[in-house]
């Protein structure tokens, strides 16, 4: 069961529904009724039998708390699942109930349905991604040549301005959303090799077939070879520090000290449920968390990448928790920061007070040229 009131804070609702009770269920039995289609084809199983099994997968009803206590005790969520869509053919078709997940096995099962809400959660990442790049990069060009105070190692050091900065957080989200869309691309695919990864009972067409018919790429048995998934989640947790980066100089420039930059104001958000007066930075807030918990997330699955002879024990079980974990946090940092961008109110007047009091000149360089080619470069793709 998930606990909304510790999950949603932290997500969307669309990314905690990608990888909720309800979309796992249905790319589970999509394998299984693409399985059938397919083996049908290339006359593997009956085409009788096939049907029975594609319209039980649409017409069966599960009980999702009795499945996870079943998934829990037998060790995996395709055993329970099976033994009823078994249950459920053979309720009609007594001998089409042998060929359901025929030649597959349960982490075949586990890693394409994985993938398929992957592939949800990745068109979802890639959107609100380029949306908030979207929105550096007006912030870049409106503040191209809007002076304020350079800080190295939190002290006061050159003048800069809010164009280059912002140009600097653009150019941070946009190379970090490229490599997710690549790493997303080279990891999001079938699984299919059966119980030791050699196809016994099946053929590679099988698996040609169950990719079109999902919208997966095809690929050999990778059940052991998960370096992947490891990109994949590598890519989400550096997204998500670039986010992070935004959200900490953020943060910084709001601080009542300093008075340069603040979030929109919002009714209901961002107060303080003791101190009326504060105006806390709250999406910032939830961009940093994620900063901070997406490494450790990552870094579980990577410490998975030694697998064990033909399918692990252990390793890749690990993986599909952290990696939706992933997911949610980085479209949940994704969420809270684009309004905070696109409504972030600038104090051109704090910026000014606070470079002349440091004493450091009025000379930007190249600042606003540099805030130029960025954007030109973001522009040309």
């Amino acid at each position: 069961m998930t606990s909304l009131l510790r999950d949603r804070p932290a997500s969307t609702p669309q990314m905690l529904a990608a990888f909720g009770d309800e979309a796992l269920l249905r790319g589970a039995l999509a394998f299984e009724a693409a399985l059938a289609r397919a083996s049908a084809v290339e006359g593997l199983i009956p085409t009788a039998a096939a049907d029975a099994i594609v319209t039980a997968c649409a017409d069966i009803e599960i009980d999702v708390a009795a499945l996870a206590d079943e998934a829990a005790h037998a060790g995996a969520l395709a055993i329970p699942l099976v033994r009823r869509l078994r249950a459920q053919v053979g309720a009609k078709d007594s001998a089409a109930a042998a060929f359901v997940h025929r030649g597959a096995t349960s982490q075949d099962l586990a890693d394409t349905t994985l993938m398929l809400q992957a592939r949800t959660g990745a068109a979802l990442v890639s959107e609100d991604a380029l949306a908030v790049g979207d929105a550096l990069a007006g912030l870049a060009e409106a503040h191209a040549q809007t002076p304020m105070l350079g800080r190295t190692l939190l002290q006061a050091a050159q003048p800069i301005t809010l164009g280059l900065k912002a140009a600097g957080w653009m150019r941070g989200v946009d190379d970090a959303r490229q490599r997710f869309e690549r790493e997303a691309t080279a990891a999001i695919r079938l699984q299919l090799g059966g119980p030791v990864g050699t196809l016994a009972g099946l053929n590679p067409r099988v698996a040609e077939l169950m990719a079109l018919d999902l919208g997966l790429a095809p690929a050999l048995p990778w059940h052991a070879q998960r370096e992947a998934m490891a990109g994949l989640a590598a890519s989400l947790a550096i997204l998500t520090g670039a986010l992070g980066k935004v959200a900490q100089d953020i943060a910084l420039m709001a601080q009542s000290e300093i008075g340069e930059a603040f979030e929109p104001q919002v009714e209901g958000r961002g107060g303080s449920s003791s101190m009326p007066h504060k105006r806390n930075p709250t999406g910032c807030q939830v961009a940093l968390s994620a900063a901070r918990r997406a490494p450790g997330l990552a870094g579980g699955i990577m410490a998975g990448l030694p697998q064990a002879h033909e399918r692990d024990l252990g390793g890749w079980q690990a993986e599909a928790p952290a990696l939706a974990a992933l997911f949610e946090l980085t479209h949940g940092a994704l969420a809270a920061l684009r309004p905070v961008i696109e409504g972030l109110e600038v104090d051109t007047a704090a910026m000014a007070g606070n470079l002349t009091a440091a004493g450091v000149g009025e000379d930007v360089g190249q600042a606003a040229e540099l805030t130029r080619q960025a954007l030109a470069r973001r522009q040309a793709g």
